[in-house]
Parts: structure tokens; C-alpha cells; sequence
């Protein structure tokens, strides 16, 4: 086959990315004919679509692609652990269209239409970055996510909050964007290319003809700028911020698509470039050198970002920090670096966007009703709305990480991969500051349960909203009594694709 004839290639298994982008087109265009006074829900339905049947084709990939098939010179890569991320990105997103179908109503977003279609951008950015074996491809997903969810948080452009955190976010999001790029040049100065499958090769020579420094150098500089796509420690201070002053669906969909696309580009980049490199002591620079750094941005984010929430009055901020932690728990992982490294990153992101998208759709619907973000406003919900104090409740335990949720197994498999590779230390710190997160979670549950409310006036619930949280509520329980249903199935679709010894296999083209 003639790599250098686009047309030689058998593009089927780009179609996810492909639908996304055609839905987006279309969508632009279609807001553009309508007039001014035609509403734009139906743009949102549209977008809904798009995003199921894009899923439809990722999981048709799953059942067909028997290895990595790669386009334009290995450029992108499909394979299983593309697929699994995109999954979740698609699921993120179509929640985030559900909810924001109800909230568009309030009228506080005037270019409804522009918000529908930075959303599938945004989706197709963080896919790309899911696919991406370049280092070109894999900052023009990152960049085309980015810019995306710069103009989604600022799309309440007559709230002075919303403009600020905008700006806030642009800027934090540009230093962390020239700080990934500047590692990204050590990596092409020590080896000569971009593509990450043969940087994996070439930085191990590197490190043996005594360039050890800037390797050391390089994944500093990386981390630091990926940290910001996480919110981890030490570039988390934007996200209380945004999370403040979004759009409620754009602030799910930051914490939950925008956060798991971070780990996705950690993966491909970070750890596919790193992992061969020997340290000067002739041991893994990846699993020895930089598991350390890496755990100690863990045992900071848990720490910071569970010690600053308990001081939080606002809801949002609140659970941006409660995000900030997340992430903590989520790099544990990547220090431990066992065998089922990657079902539990995957479940962990699974149970993270059922309570995330839950518990959003519930603030969204009784910060509007109560017409303030503070939390106060969830006194006395339960004699309101007994069904949504219910659901909150399974969101923040799952949360918290009690047992009978899928939180706790999330949580439960990260504190196991810990104690399995001796990182006691790193396993104190979780339990630890999960304990104190009981104190910021079930201060919202006291609200709900033992506070009285304003008004004893039953709880205005669209239909829609509140069918989704139950449905979430719902899932949130079941995976956590059955997790073994969901890892399960990780194992038997996508965990090959964490087959250290299959890792580098060639693709097809």
C-alpha cells in the first residue's frame, strides 16, 4: 500500500472522529441560516445524535480491530485504548448535552448555538489526543480541546464571574500550554522526531550517551504543564475559579471529558515516551526517577485540594477542589504501575463521570431554583425533593469513597495498587484525606437532611433532569454492589492495549 496516497487508506475506523466533525460543520451552518428568534434546542438534539452515533462506530472498531491500525505516517493510531477514552468522552459529552438542553433555558447563555458546537469540537479535540502517536497531533488535539472550553466557560458574557474566569483560564491555560511545549522541544532535540513510538527508542539512547539532565529536564516540564489539564498540584489554582464562574454543564464537562483527556495525553506521551529510559543508577527512570515526582504531585493534590474544600461556602468551588483531589488518586496509579494499571484508571474515570454529571445536574437544578450557588441553598431539599436529596446523596458518598457505590471500588482498587508496590506512605495519604473529605461531603447531606430550607415549596424538576440523575443514581449503586461487570468487560476489550510486552507493536497502515 502507498502510505504517501490518502486514498490508499481505509479510513472507516476515523469515523467517530469524522461524525464529530461533520455534526459540528453542520451545526455551525444550520445556526447561521436560522434566524434570530428560532430557538436552538434542536441544535442540541442534533448534537446528541452525532455523539450516539459516534459511539456506535467506536464500538463497532472494538468488535472489528484485531491491532493498532495507524494513518499518515503513524500520526494517529487507532486502538483499544483510544477507544476506551473515547467512550468515555462521547458518554461525558452526551451527558453534558442532556443537561444543558434544561439549562440553556434559563436564557443566561445568549449564543446557544455556538455552545452546542464548541462542545463536539472540544469532544473531537480530547479524540484526537486519545489517538495520537505524534507530537504534533496530540498538541492540536490538546489545543482544539482548549480553546474550546476557553470560550464555553465564557459564554455568560453578562456575568462578570463568567468573564473572569475566562480570562483567568486563558492565560493560566497559555503559560501551561508554553511549558508542555517547551518539554515537547527537549524530546525532538534529544531524538530527532515526533512520533512517540520511535521517541520511546531514541530517548533510551539518549540517556546512555550521557543526556540524562535534559531528560530529567524534559519530563519536569511536562509535568508541569499536563498538570494543568488534570487541575493537579501545582498547576490547580485556576480551576476553582472556572468551575465558579462556567456554565454548570460546561463545569461538568470540564471536571469529567477535559480531565480524563489529561490522563489519556499523560499515557501517550508521558509514559509511552519515558518508559524505556534508563536512570543513571541503571535501574526505570520512569518507574524509579519520575514515579517519585509523580507521587508527590499525587500526595499534594490529595492534600491541598481536600484541605482547601473544607473551608469552600460555594458548591462549585467546592467540587472543584474535591477534583483537584481526584486527581491525586488518579496518578496513584501511574506510580504503582501494575499489571491491572489500566482497568483501574478506567473504572476509576467510569465511577468519576456517573456521580460527576449526577451530582452537577442536581446543583444545577437547586442553585437555579434557589438562586445561589452557596450551600445553603441545599437546606432542607430533602422535604422538597426527596428523590434529588436521595441522589445527591449516593453522588457524594460515591464521592467520598463509602462502600456500596462505585466510588469505593474506584478508590479501592488505586489504595490496592499502592500497597502491592509498597507505596505505604503514598496508601496512608489516601485514607487520610479521604477521611477528611467525609467532613465537606456530608456537610452537604446535613444541609439536605437537617437544615431547614426558605421555603417548604415542592422542588421545580424538568422532566428530563430528572429521569438523568436517576438513571445516574441508579448506575452509581448497581456498579458499586457488580464492579466485576465493569472491569470485566475493561479486560476483555481494552486492557490488551496495556500489554507491556504488545505496547510497541507495529500497526497496521
Amino acid at each position: 500500500m502507498d502510505a504517501n496516497n490518502i486514498f490508499s487508506y481505509d479510513w472507516s475506523y476515523l469515523l467517530p472522529e469524522f461524525i464529530i466533525l461533520a455534526f459540528s460543520t453542520a451545526l455551525s451552518l444550520i445556526d447561521l441560516v436560522l434566524g434570530k428568534r428560532a430557538g436552538r434546542a434542536v441544535l442540541g438534539w442534533l448534537a446528541l445524535v452525532g455523539v450516539v452515533l459516534a459511539g456506535v462506530f467506536v464500538v463497532i472498531n472494538m468488535n472489528t480491530l484485531d491491532q493498532p491500525f495507524s494513518y499518515m505516517a503513524d500520526m494517529l493510531r487507532v486502538d483499544d485504548f483510544g477507544n476506551a477514552f473515547k467512550l468515555l468522552f462521547l458518554a461525558g459529552v452526551a451527558f453534558a448535552l442532556l443537561i444543558s438542553l434544561a439549562y440553556l433555558k434559563q436564557g443566561e447563555v445568549t449564543h446557544q448555538g455556538e455552545y452546542y458546537y464548541l462542545l463536539l469540537t472540544g469532544l473531537l479535540g480530547a479524540m484526537v489526543m486519545a489517538s495520537s502517536a505524534d507530537l504534533i497531533t496530540l498538541f492540536v488535539g490538546l489545543e482544539l480541546l482548549s480553546l474550546s472550553s476557553y470560550v464555553l466557560v465564557g459564554l455568560r458574557k453578562k456575568f462578570r464571574d463568567s468573564n473572569e474566569s475566562a480570562f483567568k483560564y486563558v492565560v493560566s491555560g497559555g503559560i501551561a500550554t508554553a511549558v508542555t511545549l517547551f518539554g515537547m522541544s527537549y524530546l525532538y532535540g534529544l531524538t530527532g522526531t515526533t512520533n512517540l513510538y520511535e521517541i520511546s527508542g531514541r530517548l533510551a539512547e539518549a540517556a546512555m550517551a550521557g543526556y540524562s539532565f535534559l531528560i530529567y529536564m524534559a519530563f519536569a516540564f511536562l509535568a508541569a504543564g499536563l498538570a494543568f489539564k488534570i487541575s493537579a498540584v501545582p498547576n490547580h489554582m485556576w480551576a476553582p475559579d472556572v468551575y465558579q464562574g462556567a456554565p454548570t454543564p460546561v463545569t461538568a464537562f470540564l471536571a469529567v471529558v477535559s480531565k480524563t483527556a489529561g490522563f489519556a495525553l499523560i499515557f501517550r506521551l508521558v509514559f509511552l515516551a519515558f518508559q524505556n529510559v534508563p536512570n543513571q543508577a541503571g535501574g526505570s527512570f520512569f518507574f524509579d526517577d519520575a514515579g517519585w515526582y509523580l507521587s508527590l504531585i499525587a500526595a499534594a493534590s490529595m492534600i491541598i485540594g481536600n484541605t482547601m474544600a473544607l473551608r469552600q461556602t460555594n458548591v462549585k468551588r467546592m467540587m472543584a477542589y474535591s477534583g483537584i483531589a481526584q486527581a491525586g488518586y488518579l496518578l496513584v496509579p501511574f506510580v504503582s504501575m501494575t499489571t491491572l494499571f489500566f482497568e483501574q484508571v478506567i473504572f476509576f474515570l467510569f465511577a468519576y463521570l456517573l456521580v460527576s454529571f449526577g451530582a452537577f445536574a442536581v446543583i444545577m437544578i437547586v442553585t437555579r431554583d434557589q438562586q445561589t450557588e452557596e450551600l445553603k441553598a441545599f437546606a432542607g431539599l430533602y422535604h422538597r425533593s426527596p428523590m434529588m436529596a436521595v441522589a445527591m446523596s449516593i453522588f457524594l458518598l460515591s464521592l467520598a469513597g463509602i462502600p456500596v457505590t462505585a466510588g469505593f471500588f474506584g478508590k479501592f482498587y488505586l489504595f490496592m495498587s499502592a500497597l502491592a508496590h509498597a507505596q505505604y506512605w503514598l496508601s496512608a495519604i489516601m485514607i487520610a484525606t479521604s477521611v477528611v473529605s467525609y467532613y465537606y461531603y456530608f456537610g452537604i447531606i446535613r444541609q439536605m437532611y437537617l437544615r431547614p430550607g426558605t421555603t417548604e415549596a415542592p422542588l421545580a424538576l424538568p422532566k428530563g433532569i430528572g429521569a438523568l440523575v436517576l438513571l445516574l443514581a441508579a448506575a452509581t449503586v448497581v456498579f458499586g454492589v457488580i464492579p466485576g461487570t465493569v472491569t470485566d468487560y475493561i479486560h476483555t476489550y481494552f486492557n490488551p492495549a496495556f500489554d507491556f510486552g504488545n505496547l510497541l507493536q507495529p500497526p497496521q497502515q
